[in-house]
């Protein structure tokens, strides 16, 4: 299959349980819950998202026609040296289009690969970290991994429930918009109440890293 990617970057992994970690962020286009365009984004199934997913422009971008290919290129962003490298695929939805070739071709070349979904899609196997960020109003198929990641506060989505599901780790981090105050003081007041629930920030936006 031919790899359609927004941007990919070497740079220190900002959310989650593995903050602060040396990663090459791969990036890729599209996403099934919505196209990306502001026109469409009141209408669309997630309308909050902070991330640019259009096109192949993008730092690092561009189109792949073999996953060998690919994982050579995450490989030259990362340098030389260090075994124990980290990828983090991500998007838009990257479950559109990661697949076990791209996941064996990254392993090849030391990597570990962890990857950031909606969850509305089946994970690719033989991940090495997963993370699920669930949409409300979504049908989540995807509930177990590594870290269940809920952007708050969300209209329609019960952290309850969510304790249902198979992750180790649990994770509540402030919806970014332009009212910061209130979403911080809604993930903080969650974390507090529910002491399963982490708090997380996006720290590479406090430091001025992509």
């Amino acid at each position: 299959m031919t790899y359609a990617v927004k941007e990919a970057f070497l740079t220190l992994q900002g959310e989650g349980m593995q903050s602060g970690s040396r990663a090459v962020f791969l990036r890729f286009a599209g996403c099934n819950l919505w196209s990306g365009r502001e026109a469409e984004r009141a209408t669309a199934q997630c309308n909050f998202c902070d991330t640019d997913f259009v096109g192949t422009d993008g730092p690092g971008g561009g189109k792949f026609a073999e996953a060998t290919a690919l994982a050579d290129h995450v490989a030259a962003l990362w340098g030389d040296g260090e075994p124990d490298r980290l990828v983090v695929v991500t998007g838009g939805e990257p479950m559109l289009q990661l697949d076990p070739a791209l996941v064996d071709a990254l392993h090849q070349r030391g990597f570990r690969v962890a990857a950031e979904t909606n969850g509305t899609l089946a994970a690719v196997p033989g991940l090495d970290w997963l993370c699920v960020s669930p949409k409300a109003g979504t049908d989540v198929v995807q509930r177990s991994g590594d870290e269940l990641k809920l952007v708050w506060p969300q209209p329609g989505i019960d952290p309850v429930e969510l304790e249902q599901w198979d992750f180790r780790h649990f994770l509540v981090q402030p919806m970014d918009c332009d009212e910061r105050q209130g979403p911080l003081e809604a993930a903080i007041g969650l974390a507090m109440e529910r002491p399963r629930w982490r708090l997380s920030l996006q720290t590479h936006k406090v430091i001025g890293l992509p």
